[in-house]
């Protein structure tokens, strides 16, 4: 194979001018083989950082999971076993040429959950049996094995799927794994004042303003499935009036509750444009029929953003996708903030392109890299220049940075995600200031 010796780039301005149903075949994954570097390593494997499809399937409180799969898959979960907590968790049924030919290991799937459990000192609340691409292949229907599983052994069983293979099709890995970890919900009396936040595996940070407003407007019972301590908490999460949706990978599952259980849905997205966070919040105040009071921590906000632009100029950001925002948006935030941007690597798709077309009128020649191509071997830190980093990955191309990874397992969002990201970048450039 020929490997190029430069990276592919392209663009914004380019980018947009091709449109979303033209996206060089460099940037599409799919297309060429897949270029693992380190800067790849936490989101190239649905099993392999944070919280990959085999830890949200363990989401669910008191659950443990059973691996379903030929060996070579089971393997990286013994090192995902080695986090805090998740150790006595894992349990495998392991399957051999003849498993795969034949099918035969889904009648052993029953007593292998039925052994789990026995096993188990505490009794988990539910198994999760997680599949690999192996079942995708054989088109297994996992939901029907379940049941049956649930049926004769009186355990709580429900499917979790590692499929790869999926990743950039309408029903990604990440998205599924959202629909199943509130499967086991029941429909139950619902409460006017009590309200679920769906979207992510680990809880918002403290301090998020999200939780104040939705206190002022009435809100008694904010429930996240990372702060369920028990199995009997995440059960009263049926009892919500509606689900409030922050990670557009959680809408499948929104759409699920609302056809089970009846509860409908308020969607509202993670963005670091100040304006937006703004109109967000008036238009949540009025789905809900509540004032939002946030004119103190948007000023509060307003003035951070001032104070950092004003003591460090006007910097040129490398901004990744390993982070917890969208590369693009966030970019373009950035631009609007009037910062320049050296370069974007993200993984491009259509939700994108309402970000690149705005970012193509304002910063047209910036380039766009996508971690997944081979190309990327080529790429050197001086390719383009940058004042600081902001992403796991961009800080891998460009270890002469400084800058933040961002991609903390506590989530960002609104108003005080937003200052909490300034408040790191000053740190790290005040830091590197005094050295």
């Amino acid at each position: 194979m020929k490997i190029m010796s430069k990276a592919y780039g392209i663009s914004v301005f380019e980018l947009a001018k091709l449109g979303k149903e033209n996206i060089p075949k460099q940037l599409v994954s799919s297309e060429h083989l897949i270029y693992s570097s380190p800067a790849t390593l936490a989101f190239n494997s649905p099993g392999a950082n944070g919280f990959g499809v085999k830890r949200a399937g363990l989401s669910i409180p008191g659950s443990v999971m059973l691996l379903v799969s030929p060996g070579c898959c089971g393997r990286n979960t013994t090192l995902q076993a080695r986090i805090d907590g998740y150790s006595d968790k894992f349990f495998y049924l392991l399957l051999d040429d003849t498993d795969i030919v034949t099918g035969r290991y889904l009648t052993k799937v029953p007593a292998a959950v039925s052994e789990v459990y026995e096993a188990c000192r505490v009794k988990p609340s539910c198994v999760v049996i997680c599949i690999t691409c192996v079942d995708a292949l054989l088109g297994t229907d996992m939901e029907r094995v379940c049941r049956k599983a649930t049926d004769e052994t009186g355990v709580k069983t429900v499917p979790c799927y590692m499929y790869a293979l999926t990743r950039e099709q309408r029903l990604p890995p990440m998205a599924a794994v959202r629909k199943s970890v509130y499967s086991l919900l029941e429909k139950t009396d619902r409460y006017s004042d009590e309200v679920n936040i769906l979207g992510f595996f680990a809880p918002l940070n403290d301090d998020c303003e999200l939780y104040e407003l939705m206190k002022s407007a009435g809100v008694s019972k904010l429930r996240e499935i990372s702060r369920c301590g028990s199995f009997e908490e995440y059960k009263e999460m049926s009892r919500a009036n509606f689900n409030l949706v922050l990670n557009p990978e959680s809408r499948y599952a929104a759409e699920d509750l609302t056809n089970r259980l009846g509860i409908p849905s308020i969607e509202l997205t993670r963005t670091y444009r100040l304006d937006k966070i703004k109109k967000q919040y008036e238009l949540l105040g009025k789905a809900i029929g509540a004032k939002l009071d946030d004119k103190a921590v948007f000023s509060q906000t307003h003035k951070t953003i001032a104070d950092f632009a004003k003591k460090h100029g006007k910097l040129r950001f490398s901004v990744g996708e390993t982070a917890n925002a969208d590369p693009f948006e966030l970019s373009l935030a950035l631009a609007e903030y009037g910062f320049e941007i050296a370069e974007i690597f993200g993984t491009v798709g259509e939700a994108n392109f309402a970000y690149i077309n705005k970012l193509s009128e304002i910063l047209p020649d910036t380039p766009v890299y996508s971690n997944l191509s081979p190309t990327m071997m080529g790429y050197t830190e001086n390719e383009n220049r940058a004042d600081v980093y902001v992403g796991r990955d961009a800080g891998f191309y460009h270890s002469e940075l400084c800058g933040v990874y961002w991609n903390e397992e506590r989530q960002p969002f609104g108003y005080r995600g937003l200052s909490e990201l300034f408040a790191q970048l000053d740190r790290a450039l005040s830091d590197k200031e005094k050295i």
